[in-house]
């Protein structure tokens, strides 16, 4: 078999896509941050801050296997140019926002961006990196991932110290701006064989997903049962099944669904769906719980998470050395175990215990988090052919889109309703609504009790949600070691050529 030399600018290339990755997480997380600042700068209402971030979700999750489609068909490096000036242009716009309606229109436009640049990175590293390398370069993209996450905060607190909230956004221009020159300059074309363009395949979707999410944010709010949510839910199933008969029957799908007949395709997906499902709401009650319960200011909330982060970068690298010689099956079900095991720690969290338990369980967490999710992703890519790496990356973002979504308006209305049972009969009415209410109202009526009562309620109800995450993780588990095939290690060996199928065209 013929062998071609690797990438000789590939790790360069890594740093670039990273730091195009790490605009778009940065942004997402430190929004929350500035949520105050905007209702007093902007009037915003809850209603308007609410729509700040769905209107990135609903846009970013509809457009993302388009995106990755139409990557796959015209470019990935020209798929990722154009997501990066979309953001870009739309975080400019973003920061000198007049009005709540202004920003939110910037937001949508910046959901547009990111459903081209996330998927575009991950699909470049996957036609870059050969599969002796591959899993190190996920590692280090799902560091950054993490990084950005978590350290999102951290940014926001520091930047709205010291200068007016559109600065969150307008600190996207300007790295946009070197993406963009690193990008021409340093990443190769690459594309799949020439394909028409499943218009049909798209819009259907571009339904299917928008409908789905729009359902989960509605029923944090609503409740399940609510009309708007179930109908948004079935449009949301009208469109999975039309897209599904679809994809079936049309000559060049935009999605071979012959791809989830991959055991290991299949099996990634859904075990990327339950870690983060496990995963997602638990960050919403840590948050309030390092606030509301610990007493931390937004900046030292968002540096609690240091230990976390550290965890997850270094554990990267460990779940790379389990899976060369293991297996990724080893690595993902050990990662599981620890996240698992973290979500235990976190439901034995008692009012009197402080950071120092927090910070045991931060680590464990992080620890399964970094062991598990380059393996999960790197199982779900090295399934695909190369001609598909930009539509099957956008399915990874996919799965975990939903997931993330799906866990914070299932563990969000967990941790509600578990608060409003804990807190007591006695206790006000508008007490019960959240934790913030609750102090809120016992700070203007000095009532020491309620905040006393609030606290200890908060903290059962951060614990039965926490269970949930331990029995996501376990889910996880059992479809990993039921559905992924056991693979030997993977031992470093000659680089294969590209099949002739994916056309690679090296411009600068």
């Amino acid at each position: 078999m013929s062998t071609s030399p690797r990438e000789p600018r590939r790790w360069w290339i890594l740093a670039v896509l990273c730091l195009a990755l790490l605009v778009l997480v940065i942004d997402n997380s430190v929004l929350n941050v500035a949520i105050p600042t905007l209702i007093s700068d902007l009037g915003a209402s809850s209603s308007d801050i609410q729509w700040m971030i769905d209107a990135y979700i609903l846009v970013f999750a509809g457009l993302l296997l388009t995106a990755g489609s139409l990557s796959d068909r015209y470019g990935r490096r020209r798929a990722l140019v154009i997501g990066i000036v979309i953001f870009g242009v739309a975080s400019l716009a973003a920061a000198f926002a007049q009005s709540p309606v202004q920003l939110i229109a910037a937001r949508a436009a910046m959901g547009a961006g990111g459903a081209f640049l996330m998927p575009g990175t991950l699909s470049i590293l996957t036609t870059v990196f050969d599969d002796a390398e591959r899993k190190k370069a996920i590692a280090v993209w799902s560091s950054v991932l993490m990084l950005g996450a978590l350290g999102g905060p951290t940014v926001g607190g520091l930047m709205l110290e010291h200068f007016w909230w559109g600065s969150v956004f307008l600190l996207n221009v300007p790295v946009a701006a070197l993406g963009i020159l690193a990008a021409l300059l340093i990443i190769p074309e690459s594309r799949g064989p020439a394909r028409r363009t499943d218009l049909i395949g798209a819009l259907l979707s571009m339904v299917a997903l928008t409908g789905v999410v729009w359902g989960i944010i509605e029923a944090s709010r609503d409740g399940w049962g609510s009309g708007p949510v179930l109908a948004a839910f079935a449009i949301g199933l009208a469109g999975a099944v039309a897209f599904v008969l679809w994809e079936r029957r049309v000559a060049e799908p935009m999605l071979p669904l012959g791809l989830f007949r991959d055991r290991n395709f299949s099996g990634a997906s859904l075990s990327l769906v339950l870690l983060a499902f496990a995963g997602g709401g638990i960050l919403l009650a840590l948050t309030q719980y390092l606030q509301f319960v610990l007493g931390f200011s937004p900046l030292k909330a968002g540096l609690a998470f240091a230990p976390m982060i550290a965890a997850v970068m270094v554990f990267n690298g460990v779940g790379v050395v389990v899976d060369k010689r293991f297996g990724a099956r080893a690595a993902i079900v050990t990662g599981l175990v620890l996240l698992g095991t973290g979500f235990g720690l976190l439901a034995s969290t008692s009012v009197g215990d402080g950071y120092g338990h927090l910070v045991l369980a931060l680590v464990v967490t992080g620890a399964g988090s970094g062991t598990a999710g380059p393996a999960a992703v790197a199982t779900l890519l090295a399934a695909l052919p190369k001609d598909r790496a930009g539509v099957g990356s956008a399915v990874n973002d996919t799965v975990q889109q939903v997931g993330q979504a799906l866990s914070v308006a299932v563990l969000g209305t967990v941790l509600t309703s578990a608060f409003a049972a804990k807190m007591p009969a006695s206790a006000p009415a508008e007490a019960k609504h959240s934790i913030g209410d609750a102090l809120a109202l016992a700070s203007t009526t000095g009532d020491a009790g309620l905040v006393r009562v609030a606290r200890e309620a908060f903290v059962g109800a951060m614990s039965i949600t926490s269970w949930v995450g331990v029995f996501g993780a376990v889910g996880a588990v059992l479809v990993v070691l039921l559905v992924i095939r056991r693979a030997k290690p993977t031992t470093a060996g000659p680089v294969e050529d590209r099949p002739a199928t994916d056309e690679v065209r090296v411009s600068s």
